[in-house]
């Protein structure tokens, strides 16, 4: 809306920013009105995918750098503007609003307006920054709320919207958000200025407790609300849930295979204590063996001590014997 502030180049290949996934809900070959096309880098990319792209921008240097990229651009401020009167008979299978309504003082009744110009099955593709955010929630609890070039607390943003808020906005309009995708980002890497070591853990996670408390912005997608609408709401549904379920069996698969592989772990510690329990009752056995041997040589070595000791103590008698008649011999021989 604000012109070159606003430039950037649309990488596709990130999926975690808001220009990819509007290129994704937009489609391919579709005639599109880029609300508030700044320089034209979402309609070179849109063009780029075989859209035909039309526009509008109120700031004139933008706008000259975004004619390149799309078939008409309407010079002008769409809140004051007539959607009809200026695109006269054209219809469009998708009106884009990427990070506009937020600018707007009234954005309800530039939807209203807008929503005039949809073709049959049309659409409305928007991105909207999420004032929910952890950052911003942090921000507040530490009682500031700063403005910043850029980001979730942009200077020139003039209204604020949750997931709640941004819903009741286009239900209000007319409209049926069936598409509702996400960007996220940390609570400490966006330009609000928070630090961690500003916050208790505990407080921390209090924040984090919200699963809306990461989403940076919302990116959906609207139709008008009626049988059609009804429809596709329920068609997203269930593409949805087709989708989730697909995720859950995913992860089923890898459960399964984790536990066949613990299983087998444990079969294999199993066998190896049996193994362990198989050899250590062998030592047991050779154990007792050995004690069994180690007795035997004791007594035996008891009994040889025993036979020894009767031996020695019987020529030790003897010898005394001996000794004591030759004594008696000398002593008579003497006298």
């Amino acid at each position: 809306m604000d012109g070159p502030r606003y430039d950037t180049d649309v990488d596709l290949s990130n999926r975690n920013n808001s220009h990819t996934l509007m290129v994704e809900l937009v489609g391919g070959t579709k005639r599109v009105l880029d609300v508030g096309c700044a320089t034209g880098y979402l309609a070179e990319a849109l063009g780029e995918r075989g859209c035909t792209v039309w526009a509008v921008e109120s700031d004139a240097e933008a706008a000259e750098e975004a004619r390149p990229h799309v078939e008409q651009l309407v010079l002008g401020d769409v809140e004051s503007m007539d959607f009809v009167e200026a695109f006269g008979d054209q219809r469009f299978d998708v009106i884009v609003f990427g990070d506009v309504l937020e600018h707007l003082r009234d954005p309800l009744a530039v939807l209203r307006n807008a929503r005039r110009l949809l073709a049959d099955r049309g659409s409305v593709v928007a991105s909207i920054p999420n004032i929910a955010h952890g950052s911003v929630r942090l921000a507040l609890l530490a009682g500031r709320f700063d403005y910043q070039d850029l980001g979730l607390l942009d200077s020139t943003h003039v209204r604020f919207f949750t997931r709640s808020s941004v819903e009741n906005l286009f239900r209000d309009a007319g409209l049926v958000p069936i598409d509702v995708r996400r960007t996220t980002a940390g609570f400490f890497d966006t330009p609000v200025p928070v630090r961690e070591s500003e916050f208790t853990a505990e407080v921390i996670d209090a924040v984090r407790a919200d699963p809306e408390s990461a989403t940076y912005q919302f990116v959906l997608r609207a139709v008008p609300d009626d049988a059609d609408a009804a429809v596709a709401k329920l068609r997203a549904d269930a593409e949805s849930q087709r989708a989730r379920i697909e995720t859950l069996a995913g992860e089923l698969s890898v459960a399964r295979a984790t536990v066949e592989d613990l299983q087998g772990r444990a079969e294999q510690a199993e066998k190896r204590a049996d193994d362990l329990e198989t050899r250590l009752a062998g030592v047991s056995e050779d154990l007792d063996a050995a004690r069994s041997e180690s007795d035997a040589a004791r007594t035996e070595s008891d009994a040889a001590r025993d036979h020894l000791e009767k031996v020695m103590a019987t020529r030790t008698m003897r010898w005394s014997k001996q000794a004591r008649e030759v004594y008696s011999r000398l002593r008579t021989i003497r006298g």
